[in-house]
């Protein structure tokens, strides 16, 4: 049997959320953000993409502006409303020096104590392949948490008015098939059900009985089966990067 998960650090105050598409958050973390806006902390989501290719009967422009809203309503869902855009082009964002140089600009303009992304292994937890947007901004925000810090890289930060921040202190992986921590969302776990349900036009596309498109079933389960390797609680799991 799997060793149990421990209780994900609470010595923080910010954190910023850095993911590729509108929903990515919604799928699990966003329960965990409930929880700790609820506590008094501060949350902000960077979203490298607005989710152009995601709607098959929509054309990208339209499907961004869809999943923006969405996307600004779910966060305020959970407490978030400090919620950015990067404008990559969803489906085919590159790991590189201009993702990183945004990321870290973002790192400096929040100040967090800690980053959320998205899993950024080449597998699920279910073994399937992750997709390259996932995989690639997972790396480009770890790395950004400690461009960050050095004054020396994206030296033309500084003159935005962007001074180092080296302050972040670890990376918290939603997805990852290598979680050894997880949070209690006893109490949050409607808000996040209510948080992926905000992505309505997102899930009717993807059709009837598709298993991602039941926001509480997909939500209670995952919930409950990370919850029995964290004393029997609905929880979510994280994998910790330290940085």
């Amino acid at each position: 049997m799997a060793d149990p998960y421990v209780p994900m650090p609470d010595d923080w105050q910010r954190a910023l959320a850095v993911v590729a598409h509108p929903d990515d958050l919604e799928y699990g973390p966003a329960c965990a953000v409930a929880a700790w806006t609820t506590a008094g902390r501060e949350v902000a989501y960077l979203l490298v993409t607005r989710g152009q290719a995601g709607i098959d009967s929509a054309p990208p422009e339209e499907a961004g502006r869809i999943r923006e809203a969405e996307q600004i309503k779910a966060a305020a869902v959970v407490g978030v409303h400090d919620v950015t855009f990067l404008d990559y082009t969803d489906g085919v964002v590159e790991y590189g020096l201009p993702l990183r140089r945004d990321i870290a600009a973002a790192i400096r303009r929040h100040r967090p104590d800690i980053l959320i992304t998205l899993n950024y292994h080449e597998r699920w937890r279910s073994g399937d392949w992750n997709s390259p947007d996932h995989r690639n901004v997972g790396i480009a925000a770890l790395d950004a948490a400690t461009d960050a810090g050095n004054r020396w890289i994206f030296p033309e930060l500084l003159e935005q008015g962007l001074e180092p921040w080296a302050g972040v202190r670890y990376v918290a992986v939603g997805g990852s098939p290598y979680s050894g921590h997880a949070v209690d969302v006893t109490g949050t776990l409607d808000a996040g059900v209510a948080a992926l349900d905000a992505h309505r036009e997102y899930l009717t596309s993807l059709g009837v009985g598709h298993p991602m498109g039941d926001a509480r079933d997909f939500l209670e389960k995952k919930t409950q089966r990370f919850g029995e390797r964290f004393g029997g609680v609905p929880a979510i799991a994280f994998e910790v990067v330290r940085v």
